[in-house]
């Protein structure tokens, strides 16, 4: 992409239709001569995109990659989050990709090295990046070339594998991703104290654990309780012990920490419905901390596969949803009244709820159907 796209008339025509439907501009003819309506669409589906996930880019002289790129990239939330982590000396981001995660986990670091096999890409974030005011050196390279002839050890090791194989389908396995992490572990290992590694939030900690040498930390990062992300921290530093975080960025709910293994050896007491329902935030619930959760806050669980809690008394500072609730029957539910319709350990799906008792979903007021130890229950907000 030419830079021409940052002439102050082109870039008056982007910020004029923010708001307009990109398909239907990518039928016009460009304005520009110099600049083509797929290059203008692109800039203007990028800044759309940075409100919601990346907000620090929305300034002057920015530049946007393709959607992709885009989609690919974590958000600036989840970003400021792992930085808070990590201090040093030397940090290099292997899979730079658009550079949000290596933006901010650098914060802490006097040298940075970027990573990235996209020549046109890492040429926007080396532009982007002077724009902000923050140095680096970039390095147009294969990762696994740089790794092949490096000889330097840097304090932060960081990279965010390629989750899709060669046919775009999506992958989860360590080995399965681009660089393939087992492959490599013992290597970044060698010339890193601690080595960061992004990873699908659909996969498993278990098999972290197991297949993954010198894992200190595990951290699952959910965003107003939708789960982006898990990430392993492996280090020399006393690895025998895997502190796990479960975060709920934008809840107000503080990190459920814990260690990995515990809820092995943790029990649930269980009983019927009381006043308060607790609903543990998606974070948790990834993290599998079923009986931990009921021990460390004194709550009771309805049912072993129900992970719904209760309680007389209001138990604060719970990582999720607390709500005051009833038991109700069928009858005393209206036809058109309008609830929040949760079903968990329930025959029935929200929508077939909906249907069954012609209610509307929405609204302030919970229905929660699911089981106890003594059969089907339905709760509704008090």
């Amino acid at each position: 992409m030419g830079y021409k796209i940052l002439n102050q008339d082109v870039q008056n025509f982007i910020t004029a239709n923010l708001d307009k439907d990109l398909h239907t501009l990518l039928l016009k003819k460009s304005p520009f001569p110099e600049v083509t309506m797929q290059e203008i669409v692109q800039q203007i589906k990028g800044k759309q995109v940075a409100h919601k996930k990346f907000p620090f880019l929305l300034q002057e002289g920015i530049i946007f990659p393709p959607q992709l790129n885009l989609e690919q990239s974590s958000s600036e939330k989840t970003a400021v989050y792992k930085s808070s982590f990590l201090k040093g000396k030397r940090f290099i981001d292997l899979t730079c990709g658009f550079g949000i995660d290596a933006y901010y986990l650098s914060q802490n670091f006097e040298e940075i090295t970027l990573i990235e096999q996209n020549t046109d890409l890492l040429k926007i974030v080396e532009h982007n990046w002077t724009v902000l005011g923050k140095r680096a050196e970039f390095i147009n390279v294969k990762l696994e070339d740089f790794l092949n002839k490096n000889k330097e050890n840097f304090d932060v090791i960081y990279l965010d594998p390629a989750r899709r194989d060669s046919s775009k389908n999506k992958v989860f396995l360590l080995e399965d991703l681009s660089p393939d992490i087992l492959e490599i572990q013992d290597h970044l290992l060698s010339i890193s104290n601690e080595i960061v590694i992004k990873l699908s939030p659909l996969i498993d900690l278990k098999y972290l654990v197991f297949v993954l040498k010198n894992v200190s930390k595990i951290a699952i990062i959910a965003v107003k309780n939708d789960v982006k992300e898990v990430v392993v921290y492996l280090s020399h530093e006393d690895p025998g012990k895997v502190i796990c975080h479960s975060v709920n960025l934008e809840s107000g709910e503080s990190d459920f920490i814990f260690q990995f293994g515990e809820e092995e050896n943790a029990h649930s007491e269980y009983t019927e419905p009381e006043r308060f329902i607790y609903l543990p935030n998606n974070s948790i619930l990834k993290a599998g901390t079923f009986n931990l959760i009921s021990e460390r806050f004194g709550v009771q669980k309805l049912h072993p596969n129900t992970h719904i809690y209760t309680s007389k008394e209001k138990v604060e500072n719970f990582p999720g949803r607390i709500i005051e609730m009833e038991v109700i029957e069928n009858k005393q539910i209206k036809k058109k009244e309008q609830y929040n319709i949760i079903s968990k350990n329930y025959p029935l799906k929200p929508d077939e709820i909906k249907k069954k008792y012609g209610i509307k979903d929405g609204g302030e007021r919970y229905l929660i159907f699911t089981q106890s130890k003594k059969g089907k229950i339905i709760l509704k907000s008090i």
